[in-house]
């Protein structure tokens, strides 16, 4: 395992979590009408900190691996869509443009998920929790824009 790796997408991962300081959900999102299979708010950091650790390791396996092009592209642009969503939603109060870009997210995961397990199945086994994750968070995504796409500022 190189170390030095794993900082280096840990630190991706990090930017990726910066938009969460940034965009914070705030009165916007605590006026929207939610399923009540919403997890409570201490939930999401504790998951995405576990998520951004395992996503790191696992990143660092598969980089050193050979023919892991495709692999890295789609840990690319997974952390890219991740990223994205956070200010689109919760920046933007768009709950429909938030799901276009989860829908993305979800397909560029599933892609680092089947790649990562081609090159190392402890790195790919380390994505599951985060394609489990990503699906819940589109299911949530898309109940939150279903139960409020009639108000002014849900778009």
């Amino acid at each position: 395992m190189d170390w030095t790796l794993f900082l280096i997408f840990l630190f991706s991962c990090g930017a990726a979590a910066a938009t969460g300081a940034a965009f914070k959900p705030g009165r916007w999102y605590e006026a929207l009408e939610k399923p009540s299979w919403t997890p409570p708010n201490w939930v999401f950091p504790v998951a995405w900190t576990l998520l951004y650790l395992f996503m790191s390791f696992a990143a660092a396996r598969v980089a050193v691996e050979p023919l892991n092009a495709y692999a890295m592209a789609f840990f690319a642009m997974q952390i890219a869509f991740n990223t994205l969503w956070t200010p689109v939603f919760f920046g933007l109060h768009n709950t429909r443009g938030g799901l276009v870009v989860i829908a993305f997210l979800w397909f560029a995961v599933a892609g680092t998920l089947f790649t990562f397990l081609e090159r190392d199945l402890l790195a790919g086994l380390l994505i599951v929790p985060y394609l489990a994750w990503v699906t819940i968070a589109a299911a949530l995504n898309f109940e939150v824009w279903r139960l409020n796409r009639h108000a002014p500022m849900a778009t």
